[in-house]
């Protein structure tokens, strides 16, 4: 059984806390976190996962456990890594390292979390859970055998879209690494060209070939919700960033030289029912479609019993409403894909490999997301072939996330 630890507990951590009630042979061990780690740990034992104990340390918490999970914050994850590389050095014997997306907020911070982690010799996990998502996976395996036939798909759209972050850090555009687009981007990004990527073939298999972005900031620029924000401590006058973004990605199957497309849409101003996945993808002769907001099941809640909810994300994420009509989702681990991406990696730690995704993959997605904010700043199409390009990527840091957002944002 191999006990898993966990550095952070806050959302992403306690829906991962949610995801491992659902996979065998794994205990949650320990959490590390300066915020939230007690209630974290309460809660796993109850959920039988195991004697959970918060740890101070994650040097201590290192020693005690076999996979250490990175779940903080953006801004502190290259810390985490050098301590976490300090414990294995120490004697600590980690079988495996998982990192959260995205990987880092620029490349820079990217190529030494992945070298860091390749000098360390311990397999690697990037969560990139989209990925793994059931309905991606079976609508791909189903449609196998007609893209044999007729050729892998060439356009694929995908949006993640909610009405805005959890945590005041998600909104500092200098400590997440910017906006909608480091935050949700990434997912898109990478489900976008995964689902271009022939049957077989790995998930960096495509090269990239060009990148288009627009960005703007549309809703939390304006009141009354930049009040709003205020209020929780941000202030979008001064430090402002993307609360929408559209990416055009071109890719080239590196064996037969075909082209593809990707369009990347992702918004914190989707007042809907809720966080929503659409993905829509097009091969010669068939398609398929996944909307996460479509559910067999629903609530309603009147005006009269609406006093009685507490908390309207008990079915949906980032649920917008507490009364009316509703959006189940019953198992929501499951639908995003978390599910499988544990499965995924624990299986690959306990052959001694790295995850499907690992911090290498990280890495690429990190840089197709600076190249979408270098696009917009540039009011350009980025050329991914050119050396110069790249070169000029892996020290560019986005006016966005430097917290000068203002200068190139419309609607500030």
């Amino acid at each position: 059984m191999l006990k898993i630890g966990m550095i952070g507990a806050g959302f992403v951590a306690g829906f991962h806390e949610r995801s491992l009630c659902s996979v065998r042979d794994v205990e949650l061990a320990g959490v590390c976190a300066p915020v939230g780690a007690k209630a974290l740990a309460e809660r796993a034992q109850r959920d039988g996962l195991g004697n959970t104990r918060v740890f101070e340390s994650v040097a201590d918490l290192c020693a005690a456990v076999d996979v250490i999970c990175i779940f903080a914050p953006n801004f502190v994850r290259i810390d985490i890594m050098r301590n976490i590389a300090k414990a294995i050095e120490g004697g600590a014997k980690i079988e495996g390292i998982i990192c959260e997306k995205p990987l880092a907020r620029n490349l820079q911070e990217a190529d030494v979390l992945a070298r860091m982690a390749k000098a360390l010799h311990v397999p690697t996990a990037y969560f990139e859970n989209q990925l793994h998502m059931p309905s991606v996976v079976e609508a791909r395996r189903q449609l196998e055998a007609v893209e044999q036939s007729m050729g892998a798909a060439h356009l694929a759209r995908s949006a993640e879209e909610h009405g805005g972050p959890h945590e005041p850090w998600f909104w500092d555009p200098t400590r997440q690494g910017g906006g909608v687009c480091c935050d949700m981007g990434c997912h898109s990004i990478a489900v976008s060209m995964y689902t271009l990527t022939p049957s077989g073939k790995p998930p960096g298999y495509l090269t990239p070939v060009s990148v288009t972005a627009n960005m703007s900031l549309l809703k939390w620029g304006k009141e009354p919700w930049i009040s709003r924000l205020k209020e929780r401590g941000v202030d979008y006058a001064a430090v402002p960033a993307e609360d929408y973004s559209n990416v055009t990605l071109e890719f080239k199957d590196p064996e037969t030289g075909v082209r593809s497309i990707a369009q990347a849409t992702n918004s914190w101003m989707y007042d809907a029912p809720g966080l929503r996945l659409l993905m829509e993808v097009f091969g010669p002769g068939y398609s398929y479609t996944v909307n996460s907001l479509e559910s067999p099941a629903g609530l309603f809640i009147s005006d009269a019993a609406a006093t009685a909810v507490a908390d309207s994300e008990l079915a949906l994420e980032k649920a917008q409403a507490t009364r009316g009509a509703l959006v189940l989702q019953p198992n929501e681990p499951d639908l995003y894909g978390y599910v499988a991406e544990w499965r995924d990696a624990l299986s690959a730690f306990e052959q001694g490999k790295s995850a499907m995704l690992d911090l290498e993959y990280g890495r690429l997605i990190t840089m197709l997301v600076m190249a979408a904010y270098m696009s917009h700043e540039k009011k350009m199409t980025i050329d991914l072939t050119d050396p110069a390009v790249l070169e000029e990527l892996e020290d560019y840091v986005p006016l966005i996330q430097q917290g000068k957002g203002a200068e190139i944002l419309a609607g500030t």
